[in-house]
């Protein structure tokens, strides 16, 4: 932006601040000021319209550096705007695009308005193409497509961030444009993102927008607004960008701040009303578009389990589906936590092949059975033959669940080791020696091309999951010739 005086020899009004509440200030004079407008103060910070009355404006302040009563203030007749380009790309910024990441001033970028109408269903496409995240149990139980909205939900500390970077490191290794929006977090947990990216070597084709806690209540709502912009800057292009919104119960607890600060009249747990509204108008901006798609993770916290909290309930409201990170599976274990029989997708599905649909049809079904028989067992009924097939095959199904956060496995894997649990490959390996043949299977699958090619051509030849598992029990040695059986 220019300076102050250019601004006001423009527009020839100026004012003065009467009050500051935090992050508001009021502001007498600017006659002619309409919302969401940007104005500039004599000492170089910035503010946006928040609303006006007869007396005086409401700015909501987006400066890191105090603004002292009875500073003069000027119109810049102009909504607030951010600066886009591909050079943002591999940078950590604020959500005024400014460099935190101490490298050099972004560069051949042009600015556009940050808050922008949803495309309408005209410029919209059904989901075509599925989204892989890496990891095994979503990408069979609960997958996901390009263009989709999805719910990341569960407690703090359950491993929804390194499922999210997982997904990111997944997506940038296919060429994705990945944007990660931390929202009102500490610092070293926007420097924990960084170092991720770096060591895994993708920065190049990510971007993070970060705000911290100790930033300004105006600049930790605008985050996601900068995120979706740059977003769609990249959709334009005709690129597939992946987004990350992280988190938005974190984002509404900063818009209840500013609105009771603001002396708006409190909701339901005080939250403005017109939080719905606020969260729906930025997720409807991603989806699949005719130039391109963007994909939108965004996070939600919920407590002790609560799925019902006002906040939680308003995002599952206005996205596609939810992946729930359960407390329970996470103390008992299970990484990632995912409860696949409480999670949704609601149009991953439909970007699946015929085989792809089959495969998680049949996982479904059998994750409630097994469930259920676990559940049987603990009012100590005797197991019989069918239930202990069940649960041995359950067992090894949890154990191939089990990923480390710092791998991801293509869909063609998963489901080879699918069919090869269901086709009895398993049947007499027991214990961690399943486990290790599973993972020489994959890296088989991952190092050697003429093994994957053929993987591949299996897959492709079969339309139902079980002429697969028919095929493999056919032709045993295809899978077991990459594994080393343990004497």
């Amino acid at each position: 932006m220019k300076d102050y005086d250019y601004y006001l020899d423009k527009v020839g009004e100026i004012g003065f601040v009467d009050e500051i509440v935090h992050s508001i200030a009021y502001v007498s004079g600017l006659p002619k000021a309409h919302p969401d407008e940007v104005v500039i103060f004599e000492t170089g910070e910035i503010g946006e319209v928040l609303s006006i009355d007869r007396e005086r404006i409401e700015i909501l302040l987006l400066s890191r550096d105090p603004v002292k009563v009875g500073s003069k203030v000027a119109r810049t007749n102009e909504l607030f705007q951010v600066p886009v380009g591909e050079s943002v790309l591999g940078r950590v910024v604020d959500p005024l695009v400014n460099p935190i990441d101490g490298g050099k001033p972004i560069t051949k970028t042009h600015f556009v308005p940050i808050d922008t109408q949803p495309h309408g269903i005209v410029g919209r496409k059904h989901v075509e193409k599925p989204l892989e995240t890496g990891v095994s149990l979503v990408d069979l139980a609960v997958p996901l497509a390009k263009g989709q909205r999805e719910l990341v939900i569960g407690d703090r500390k359950t491993g929804k961030t390194e499922f999210l970077l997982q997904t990111l490191l997944s997506q940038a290794g296919r060429g994705t444009i990945c944007i990660y929006s931390v929202i009102g977090q500490r610092q070293i947990d926007i420097r924990k993102r960084y170092e991720f990216l770096v060591e895994k070597r993708i920065m190049e084709k990510c971007l993070i927008v970060a705000s911290s806690s100790s930033d300004p209540s105006g600049l930790i709502f605008l985050t996601p607004y900068t995120a979706m912009t740059i977003a769609e800057s990249f959709r334009d292009k005709g690129f597939d960008v992946f987004l990350i919104l992280d988190d938005l119960t974190t984002h509404a607890r900063y818009y209840r701040e500013i609105s009771l600060l603001a002396k708006r009249f409190p909701g339901r747990s005080s939250y403005p009303g017109d939080i719905f509204y606020v969260h729906a108008r930025l997720i409807e901006r991603a989806g699949n578009f005719k130039k391109g798609s963007i994909t939108c993770l965004a996070v939600a916290e919920s407590i002790l389990g609560d799925l019902s909290g006002y906040i939680q309930t308003n995002l599952m409201a206005m996205t596609d589906g939810h992946i729930l990170f359960d407390i329970e599976y996470y103390n008992q274990g299970k990484r990632p936590a995912v409860n696949p029989s409480l999670s949704v997708t609601r149009v991953g599905h439909q970007a699946q092949t015929p085989l792809q649909r089959s495969v998680s049809r049949e996982l479904s079904s059998f994750l409630v059975k097994y469930e259920k028989m676990r559940q049987f067992l603990h009012f100590g009924a005797e197991a019989g033959e069918t239930i202990k097939g069940v649960l041995e095959l359950g067992a090894k199904i949890d154990l191939f669940f089990n990923q480390s956060p710092n791998t991801i496995i293509s869909i063609n894997a998963n489901i080879i080791i699918m069919a090869g649990l269901w086709a009895g490959i398993w049947n007499e390996v027991k214990g961690g020696d399943v486990k290790m043949e599973m993972e020489q299977l994959i890296l088989a699958y991952q190092t050697e091309d003429d093994f994957a090619k053929n993987i591949d051509s299996l897959i492709n030849a079969s339309e139902e999951f079980s002429s697969l598992v028919n095929s493999i029990r056919q032709n045993k040695s295809i899978l077991t010739s990459k594994m080393t059986r343990s004497k």
